[in-house]
């Protein structure tokens, strides 16, 4: 695949974005393990540099827009790569999203459940790392379109697993003995969390449909 300057700029950028994503959502991880452990004075400090972490993303994004304004790429593959961005900015947003509503509504979690939502956090917020691995492949033109199309489907077999976990974990939640208002609390807080597994989901479909027009 033979780049010029523009295209140069916009992966570039695209893989600063990438990182800076990636970063995010590991802290955001590290926010819900925190808070599931009673260190809530740390999973704040940790809340407050994915905010930090996402605006950021936010900035290079906005940055990425400009370059394609400005004409990088032809106008098909163009509106291809902004979708794109957009889709992932959305897996940012709902990994941010999760760490608001820890530290803002402070859910109950019982000693009993808290492994299982550890275990489903740590499946949605770790989905990133084949969804980046796939764009990268895909825009550096240096692995077969089959491989990074095994990152996305990686990436549908991993939500499919956070899938499997949300319902175990609401049936152990409706099933105990807790308050209904509860009970509800929680299965919203769980909301929030595969809510970031589903973005990613949809950022490797649109990923897969630019896969399909290249292939034409």
């Amino acid at each position: 695949m033979i780049f010029f300057k523009k295209e140069k700029e916009v992966i570039k950028m695209i893989s600063e974005y990438l990182d800076e994503v990636e970063n995010c959502m590991k802290t955001a991880e590290q926010t819900v393990q925190s808070y599931l452990t009673a260190t809530v004075k740390e999973a704040k400090h940790l809340a407050r540099k994915v905010r930090q972490m996402e605006t950021q993303a936010d900035v290079i994004r906005y940055s990425i827009r400009d370059k394609l304004y400005l004409g990088a790429y032809m106008p098909l593959v163009r509106e291809d790569i902004y979708k794109l961005v957009e889709s992932i900015d959305k897996v940012a947003n709902a990994a941010e999203a999760c760490c608001d509503f820890f530290l803002n509504q402070r859910p109950q979690i019982p000693v009993e459940l808290k492994s299982q939502f550890s275990t489903v956090s740590q499946e949605a917020l770790e989905i990133i790392v084949p969804l980046k691995k796939a764009v990268l492949c895909f825009l550096n033109g240096e692995c077969p379109l089959e491989e990074a199309r095994q990152y996305t489907q990686q990436v549908g077999l991993m939500e499919s697993d956070v899938d499997k976990s949300e319902w175990d974990l609401t049936k152990a939640i409706f099933i105990s003995n807790l308050d209904y208002s509860h009970k509800i609390h929680l299965r919203l807080c769980l909301d929030t969390i595969v809510e970031v597994s589903d973005r990613a989901e949809d950022a490797a479909d649109q990923l897969e449909l630019t896969f399909l027009k290249k292939m034409v």
